[in-house]
């Protein structure tokens, strides 16, 4: 799963992956041990907050229950870089089975071979992966017809709005189109007699919190590559709309530089300062974690969830969103790998461990019978994400041999994009496109 606390340091540490991941010489396992032998297994994952390492171990509780030949030793708070070097060096210390925060990664992970394709396990054990998982989360987890990966809890993106905010401007629901979205944001901002903000309807600046440009922009379903794996986003119709849409949100509201100064007295995020939760912000976009966390805050005013706005010209897609999520696979050198498929198929597919972890830690099952089960922790709130995960619009980001270097090279893009500082869109476009397929080529040398 997404932990928004986790949420800086990704694009950062794919980078850091990526240097790495073009030399890279996994060492070679062992897909012929016998899994009901005895065995230790070495889990490496990225969780750190109490309750979430508290859930995973639970989780490895019951997985031992039902097979007590094999023991996992987990190590939580694991970075994708600390896990690439690991993997690399090889050794008894190395991992078995790894998880990552970062699915922008897996082409990485699938590409250099460090995470064993999983479809022989699979074709083995009887699991049949489009039936189990939803066709988005196993796109994300799969690369050139690869599943290095497996999908375990998921995130969607979606919108909260403060109740109170919306029937004192008098709005009756929350918008469903994006000049609908335009249109409230500049009826919920309030301003201050010096012309600073008291409120502001919709940040649109890509500095804020969850705004990295890729998570709205999921709302147009855009295509970041064409077949040969060459950016496209020149060719792509709907990135001119995009921008446009983000600078009429700036425009209604005061502008990028009263915005972007409003911004810098946001306190961080995850504190009792976050925007929203103060008032600052009357519609935010964000992930279903968040509601768990207003909860507990004791929010004071009435807040709901809906699905972000959609394209005007496109209304059939409304309840469309963006997904990502937590991976799961077996290192390549791991001399235990049926074993450890045990581990990782229990953890991704059977139903009621899934439920109880996403119930735990307040994410979205990952498997279709999961979304559907009775026992899903489904308040109104959360519902909305559900719905979000099941929507067959909703989209991901498409894995790539360079991780997350394409994202970080449009997020730089963005940021000149809503300053004013990009005179000639298609002519920038054309840039970025040639700086993305250079970093691809990068990455394979």
């Amino acid at each position: 799963m997404f932990s928004p606390k986790r949420a800086g340091g990704g694009i950062a540490a794919a980078l850091v992956l990526l240097l790495a991941a073009g030399c890279a010489n996994p060492g070679v396992g062992s897909d012929r041990d016998d899994p009901t032998k005895p065995v230790t297994l070495r889990f490496w994952h990225g969780w750190s907050a109490t309750g979430e390492v508290k859930a995973i171990d639970d989780s490895i509780r019951r997985f031992e229950e039902l097979h007590p030949n094999i023991h996992v030793k987990a190590i939580g708070n694991v970075s994708d870089e600390t896990t690439n070097q690991a993997l690399r060096a090889g050794g008894e210390d190395a991992p078995d089975v790894v998880s990552s925060f970062t699915t922008n990664n897996v082409g990485q992970y699938c590409d250099s071979g460090m995470w064993t394709d999983l479809d022989p396990f699979m074709q083995k054990t009887g699991l049949d992966k489009h039936k189990v998982f939803p066709k988005t989360l196993l796109e994300y987890s799969s690369y050139e017809g690869k599943q290095c990966a497996l999908p375990l809890l998921a995130d969607a993106y979606g919108m909260y709005y403060n109740k109170d905010a919306f029937e004192e401007a008098g709005i009756a629901r929350p918008p469903r189109t994006m000049s609908e979205l335009v249109r409230d944001a500049k009826k919920l901002t309030k301003r201050t007699a010096d012309g600073g903000y008291e409120r502001v309807g919709f940040m649109p600046n890509f500095r804020m919190y969850q705004n990295s440009p890729d998570r709205l922009f999921a709302q147009w379903g855009p295509t970041y590559f064409d077949g040969k794996g060459k950016s496209r986003l020149a060719a792509e119709k709907t990135v001119p709309e995009f921008f446009r849409t983000t600078d009429a949100l700036m425009k209604a509201q005061g502008g990028y530089a009263s915005l972007e100064k409003f911004r810098t007295t946001f306190g961080d995020e995850m504190s009792s300062q976050n925007a929203f939760l103060t008032g600052k912000l009357a519609m935010h976009m964000d992930g279903e974690w968040r509601g768990l966390m207003l909860d507990e805050a004791k929010a004071e005013f009435r807040w709901g969830t809906a699905p972000l706005p959609v394209p005007d010209d496109r209304p059939e897609t409304y309840g469309r969103g963006f997904l990502t999520g937590t991976v799961v696979g077996i290192a390549h050198s791991s001399r235990h790998q049926n074993a450890a498929w045990e581990l990782v198929k229990f953890l991704t597919s059977d139903t009621k461990q899934v439920v109880r972890f996403a119930n735990a830690i307040h994410n979205v099952p990952s498997t279709n019978a999961a979304l559907k089960s009775p026992g899903l922790d489904a308040d109104r709130s959360f519902r909305t994400f559900l719905d979000i995960a099941r929507n067959p619009y909703s989209t991901a980001l498409p894995p790539s041999t360079n991780g997350g270097s394409y994202l970080v090279s449009l997020r730089d893009f963005a940021y000149n994009v809503e300053a004013g500082k990009v005179p000639d869109l298609r002519a920038g476009l054309r840039a970025l496109d040639a700086q993305i397929d250079a970093d691809t080529l990068q990455s394979k040398s």
